[in-house]
């Protein structure tokens, strides 16, 4: 249901990619504001993380990712509103508002891992994240078909991905809210509450599973084991964060920049669709490196793959749309780095009783660093051109190296090492309940452990004496 949900919201998501910036450069008549939807949306994905992750940590993943893509719904129409009547102001709270699908979209792969044992996050993640690249490598390919479908509707024709955004993002509102049973999270701290209670009778635990869960989280809120750890979480938030910053500042100017050298639009969406595929599709690789190789590993790729990516970008003679073509899509590739290994890195470092919290904390940072990168691009490519925004975005992204190795020497062991830990561990407290259960089975056999009056100490026993004299 994750993958059905992402694959429809794909789509969704496509369209303030693809047409955001072009949109609002016809309205406002000025490329130096054209990276202003961008940071509308972004931030209003911000906002969407905020609410999205209390309402997952209070009632579940499925009713707050539900609220999350009906809301997004609700801004697509508003923009294709905004554009239909001309209106500057609505189109920017609706963008805002419309923003509540990419922190959606992003959200969902926590609920993917939700069930993952630690050493198969990353694949965990992964899956959800694949499921994106469908929809979301469709929708810029249907610019045209949408754009006519809008100028029959008397609507402008840049207005019509937002009309497939409504579809979409309306379409995976229903697919969670109906079908997305048991909730992931809930059985989740459902397992986790078992775990900790083994010989709690059944019948309280069916009578009311997700309230029981619920206060087993709660009330472990506060014990060491369910401390975050914030070194980890820090690592993985600033992976996240520095690599969307520079994905969303390169990639929101990139149409601006083709249309303004002579490419058609549909050109350029043809090269957004290809940057959201390298975006989603390389998941299943990434999420297995992640796991394999390690995640502090992974996170130092990715800002190697968007320093490649800055620099071709920057290099790439106006004129070829192969070359372009090629720098959005490492882009794509670094930014999926940064998200998987980043994304384990926290789910690793936050325990269940917070954990959906926490992680709706971290997507705020991502999205504000996405507004900062949108609305930053349009006025760095005015004054210095798109060459300088590419290749200071690559520089930019290359921070993460150094970080990184120094974080890597403090901690001793990547995340994968501390998830190969956990296993281990869980596998030994398994052992050692069970030699514990052995033990107080050899006890009852043998005899009581307690008497109503002591023994006297005397020579031993005879053997035939009974078990609790001899006791």
């Amino acid at each position: 249901m994750l993958a059905l949900s992402q694959t429809l919201s794909g789509a969704g998501l496509a369209a303030g990619i693809t047409v955001g910036a072009l949109l609002a450069e016809e309205m406002l008549g000025s490329t130096g504001l054209a990276g202003l939807p961008a940071a509308l949306f972004t931030g209003g994905a911000a906002l969407g993380a905020v609410g999205i992750g209390r309402v997952c940590q209070r009632w579940g993943r499925r009713p707050g990712l539900t609220a999350g893509y009906a809301t997004a719904g609700l801004g697509s129409l508003g923009v294709v509103l905004a554009a239909a009547l001309g209106s500057v102001w609505l189109l920017f709270l609706s963008l805002l508002v419309y923003g509540a699908g990419t922190a959606t979209t992003l959200m969902a792969r926590y609920a993917g891992a939700d069930l993952a044992a630690p050493a198969r996050r990353g694949r965990a993640v992964s899956l959800v994240l694949f499921a994106t690249t469908l929809g979301a490598v469709i929708g810029p390919n249907l610019v045209g078909v949408t754009g006519d479908v809008a100028a029959g509707m008397g609507v402008p024709r840049l207005a019509g991905p937002f009309l497939l955004a409504v579809v979409a993002y309306a379409a995976a509102a229903v697919v969670l809210g109906l079908f997305l049973r048991p909730d992931p999270l809930h059985l989740a701290r459902e397992l986790a509450a078992a775990q900790e209670a083994p010989e709690a009778p059944e019948e309280s635990a069916q009578d009311a599973p997700d309230d029981t869960a619920q206060d087993a989280a709660e009330t472990t809120a506060g014990t060491p084991a369910a401390r975050a750890d914030i070194r980890k979480v820090g690592t993985g938030a600033a992976v996240m964060t520095l690599t969307q910053l520079v994905m969303i500042a390169i990639m929101t100017m990139t149409p601006v920049h083709m249309r303004a050298h002579g490419h058609a639009t549909e050109t350029a969406g043809l090269v957004i669709a290809l940057h959201v595929a390298a975006m989603y599709l390389p998941s299943p690789l990434t999420g297995m490196l992640v796991d394999r190789i390690g995640r502090l590993r992974v996170a130092v790729a990715s800002g190697i793959v968007l320093l490649a990516a800055g620099t071709l970008a920057a290099l790439a003679p106006a004129h070829s749309v192969p070359a372009l073509a090629t720098a959005l899509v490492l882009l794509g590739v670094g930014w999926n780095f940064g998200l998987v290994s980043g994304t384990a890195i926290v789910t690793d470092a936050v325990p269940l009783a917070t954990r959906a919290s926490t992680q709706g904390l971290v997507d705020v940072g991502i999205a504000v660093a996405g507004a900062t990168g949108g609305m930053a691009s349009g006025l760095v490519v005015a004054t210095g051109g798109y060459a300088t925004l590419a290749l200071s975005g690559g520089i930019v992204a290359l921070g993460l190296v150094p970080l990184l190795l120094v974080v890597g020497g403090r901690g001793g062991r990547t995340a994968t090492a501390t998830a190969t830990d956990a296993d281990a561990d869980a596998d030994a407290s398994t052992g050692t309940a069970a030699d514990t259960n052995a033990s107080t089975r050899t006890s009852t056999g043998t005899g009581t452990a307690t008497s109503p009056t002591p023994a006297p100490i005397t020579a031993p026993s005879s053997p035939t004496a009974p078990p609790g004299k001899q006791a």
